[in-house]
C-alpha cells in the first residue's frame, strides 16, 4: 500500500491531482479542501499522505486501483472517520469535503444538521446518521487551527477529548469549552493528564 507519495504537481483539476514521480504520473483524488491548498502549487513538488481503494463491481471483475490524498494527517484521519458513517463511503466523502476539517468538525460536535446537509450528497437524513456516528470523536479535529494542524499535537488526543466533555459535563458550551482548552495547549506545555489540562484552564482563568 503507498501511504505517501512526493512529486511534481503537474496538473490539478476539480477532483484529482497528477503527480510526476521519475517517469510516471499518478492520479490522486483530492477532496475540495485539498484541492485549494493545491492550486497555487503546479509545477512546484507536494508531498501528499496517501490511501488506497479498489473502484468497480468485483462480480464483474472490473475493480480499479484508485489513490486519495491528503496535506495532512488529520485530514486524512478524519476523511476515515467520515467514510466510516453508513452510507457515506469514499466518493461521497470526496464530494462532502468542501469545508475545512475544522469547521465539518465542529458542525458534528455541535449537532448542526442543517449545516452538514448544506455539504455536496449530504441530505438531513445523512447528517442525523453523521452526527450520531462521529459526535464524540471529532474533539481533536474541531481543535485544529486554521491551517488544518492540530492545535492541541502535542497532547493525547484521547486526553483533549476528556477534557473537553468534562468542561462540557460541568455546564461549559462546546464552543467555550474549545476556546478554554486551545488557550492552555497552544502554548506548547505537555499534559499528562485530564486533571493537568483542567488545572491549568481554572488557574488561567483566575490570571
Amino acid at each position: 500500500m503507498i501511504t505517501r507519495i512526493s512529486g511534481l504537481l503537474v496538473a490539478l483539476n476539480e477532483s484529482s491531482a497528477t503527480v510526476r514521480v521519475g517517469g510516471f504520473d499518478y492520479q490522486v483524488l483530492v477532496p475540495d479542501v485539498v484541492r485549494r491548498q493545491l492550486q497555487s502549487r503546479v509545477n512546484e513538488e507536494i508531498v501528499l499522505r496517501t490511501m488506497e481503494f479498489l473502484e468497480g463491481n468485483p462480480q464483474q471483475g472490473r475493480l480499479v486501483p484508485r489513490m486519495i490524498g491528503f496535506t495532512s494527517e488529520a485530514e486524512q484521519s478524519f476523511f476515515e472517520h467520515f467514510c466510516s458513517v453508513d452510507g457515506v463511503g469514499v466518493r461521497k466523502a470526496l464530494r462532502a469535503m468542501v469545508r475545512p476539517v475544522r469547521e465539518i468538525a465542529v458542525a458534528v460536535e455541535e449537532q448542526d444538521v442543517k449545516g452538514l446537509s448544506a455539504l455536496p450528497g449530504i441530505g438531513p437524513a445523512m447528517a442525523e446518521r453523521i452526527v450520531a456516528k462521529l459526535r464524540r470523536k471529532m474533539t481533536r479535529f474541531a481543535l485544529m487551527a486554521s491551517s488544518e494542524v492540530p492545535v492541541a499535537s502535542d497532547a493525547p488526543a484521547d486526553l483533549v477529548a476528556e477534557a473537553f466533555e468534562a468542561l462540557v459535563s460541568v455546564g461549559h458550551s462546546p464552543q467555550d469549552a474549545r476556546n478554554r482548552i486551545e488557550s492552555v495547549v497552544e502554548g506548547g506545555r505537555k499534559f499528562r493528564t485530564v486533571e493537568e489540562v483542567l488545572t491549568e484552564i481554572y488557574q488561567k482563568q483566575r490570571s
